[in-house]
This record gives C-alpha cells, structure tokens and sequence, in this order.
C-alpha cells in the first residue's frame, strides 16, 4: 500500500461525474476525502490515456478470496472484504445465506462488529424466508415463512447493521414482513419467489423495493403469466439487481432491462461466492457442496448455479465491451445507484468534493489498473509525477 499523500491531483482522465464525462478531468484528494482545492504544493498523478470512476458499491456478495461472509470466522470474511477491494468494489455488503435463526442471529452478531469498524456497510439476508419452489443454492431444509417476529429476531441481532432482506412475498407473513422491513428502514427485496405478477404489485405496494438478482430465482416472464419480473421492471419505485457476468444472464435480458426500467433503477451485483477472486474447486455455501469449473459455481448434487465468481471490475469491463452501455450508464448501475439504496450517497457512489476517496482507475479497455479507498491506494497508482 503506497503513502497517502498530503495532498493529491488526479489529473488527465476521462472522468466520470454525476453531470457527465470530463476529459483530462482533475479529482483532487486530501487524506481520505475529494475536495475542490488544491495548493500549489500538491503531488500531480498523471492518468491520461484512463477512465477514473467511483469505486464499486456491491449490495449482493457472499464472498471471495476463498472466504466467506455467509460461515467464515472474521479472518476469512476480512479477506473476502479486501479481495473485493482490490477488484474496485470500496462499499459491501455482506449476504448470508439460509440457515437456523440461532446460527443467523450469530453471523448478525460477527458481521455487524465489522459494519460499525467501517470494513462492512451493512448484512443482507438472503433467505430463509424463500420459496421452495425457487430455492436456488439453498437448503430446502431450513426454508421457513416469513413471520414477522422471526424476521425482526434477525434485525434486532443485526443492531441496526441489517440493509436487505430478500424474502418471497407470496408466502404467508410474506407482505406483513415487507411492511415491517419498511418501516424499520430496511430494504424488502423480492427474490427466490414463486409470486405472481398481482402478488409482487401487492409487495411492492407494501414497501419492497428491490428485486433481488433479476429473472434468477423466479418464474420466466410469459405473455399470459406475466409473474414478478413484469412487475418488478415497470415500477419506477424498484431497483432491479442485475449479475452481469455472462452465465447469469443473456445480454439481451439485460438489455431488456436496462431499456425498461433505465440506468437509473439497474444495480450491478456479483452475488459472489468464496471462489471469486480465488479459483475453481470445492467450497461450501452454507451446508451445500459446490463444485466451481470454468469459474462457474454450481452445486455438487444437481448443478444449479450457486452464486457467482463475479468482481465488479469484470461486470464494468463486460458492461463496456460486451453490453455496449454508456459508461455513464454503469457508473450509475455499479455505483451511484446502490450507494443511494443504501443511504450512504453522501458520502460514497461518486466523484465529489466532501465525499470518501473512492475510486478506480481503469485503462483505454476498461481493465482495472488502480483502485483508491478512503485516500489510500489499494491497487497502484500507475506512477505520479511532480
């Protein structure tokens, strides 16, 4: 990890920023904050020929580096945290996965700690409380109801560190957890759901506002059944979370969402597991056996797709070059979008004096080259001159 500078100008990028794109544009850095000034003794970094975005924020992650933030002890979850990092995503979001209530209310416990030291923004629930019927990678076993007293067991655990809670709507407490969720503000997010097109409206009416990994873990859109995905795209109040690393989705469903809902409702996750950032082999997600191959997790016994081993700089990279969107576009997805989810646009999700030092440097290709955290770079810089 380099020094961190007094004082420092990123200069000759094409910069990103909330108004647009800025060639040899100039963010200046001082200690761990953008700031609009710099005196005239301030180190230059020249990135021209570069792309300078804000730093990744991810809402949906289990983990990498071969840790995991679903069971791994605190070691294992803090290399997960600076795996991520150092593929660009600054801001996450630890999900778990189905299990107990005694043995989530524990991981509550553990990840919480590491939300109030900064390292986390938050614990995301993904599961028990889905469908059988699209379980995906999780245990069918330990699926239970959304009750609402068993739903603000796993908040109260959390203390105050709880941002998402995927559930199924349709199934009983189902939209009386969604209005809990809301007024606790805590995201409701539908995924892993059996619902119906009229039931997903109803979720969305009582406060749901994301849909979790979109089109995965939920009936197909059809023209007589329209089901959750028609539901979830049409409603301005939704962000829909979209997994772009090319065996989740087909481009042209990501294209059609992108087109229905707009840059402005799309966010960008990885839904990674412990072998992003780390390779293929065997590992555990909750009580499954997953086998990875080819980077594709699945699980052991019948091979359906067990998260991902997605990092976000490779969801930017596919998203430039793969998707064609504007790069303005998936600033929006990977950063600003779920940065004002989660309440923390203040402070994170762009480029702006006031805001933490959060960025990345990607080249002519968009491939990652540096990537900067609360002033202090992770990966790189490429070389300053003076």
């Amino acid at each position: 990890m380099a020094a961190r500078a007094a004082c420092t100008v990123l200069a000759g990028a094409r910069v990103v920023l909330p108004t647009g794109i800025v060639d040899g544009g100039r963010v200046i850095v001082e200690g761990g904050r953008i700031v609009g000034a710099a005196p005239d003794d301030a180190t230059t970094l020249d990135l021209s020929g570069h792309w300078l975005v804000p730093g990744f924020v991810d809402l949906h992650n289990h983990g990498g580096g071969g840790g995991s933030f679903a069971s791994g002890p605190v070691d294992a979850v803090l290399t997960g945290i600076r795996t991520h990092r150092a593929h660009g995503t600054t801001t996450l979001v630890a999900s778990t996965v189905t299990g107990d209530t005694g043995f989530l209310a524990q991981r509550a416990g553990l990840l919480s700690e590491l939300v109030e030291q900064g390292e986390l923004a938050g614990i995301h629930f993904e599961g028990p409380f889905i469908s059988p019927c699209r379980k995906g990678a999780h245990s069918e076993a330990l699926l239970r109801h959304p009750d609402p007293a068993e739903v603000r067991k796993l908040l109260d655990a959390a203390r105050g560190t709880a941002r998402m809670v995927t559930l199924a709507p349709e199934l009983p407490g189902g939209i009386e957890s969604v209005r809990l969720l809301a007024e606790h503000g805590v995201i409701a997010a539908v995924g892993h759901t059996d619902a119906t097109y009229e039931q997903t409206v109803e979720a969305v009416d009582a406060g749901a506002t994301v849909a979790t990994h979109l089109f995965n873990a939920m009936p197909p859109l059809g023209h007589r059944a329209p089901g959750p995905v028609a539901a979830l795209l049409e409603d301005e109040r939704v962000t829909v979370e979209l997994i772009n690393d090319g065996t989740h989705l087909h481009p042209a469903a990501l294209e059609l969402a992108f087109h229905r809902a707009g840059a402005a409702r799309v966010a960008f996750v990885t839904d990674a597991m412990d072998a992003a950032g780390f390779g293929d082999g065997r590992y555990q997600l909750g009580p499954l056996a997953v086998e990875v191959r080819g980077g594709v997790a699945r699980l052991a016994g019948d091979g359906t797709i067990a998260g991902s081993t997605l990092t976000q700089d490779v969801a930017f990279r596919r998203a430039a070059t793969v998707d064609r969107l504007p790069v303005e576009d998936i600033v929006r997805a990977i950063s600003a979008n779920p940065a004002k989810l989660l309440g923390v646009y203040d402070r994170v999700g762009s480029l702006e004096p006031g805001k933490d030092a959060d960025a990345v440097v990607l080249d002519a290709d968009f491939s990652l080259k540096g990537v900067l955290h609360k002033g202090d770079w992770v990966v790189g810089p490429i070389g300053a001159t003076g």
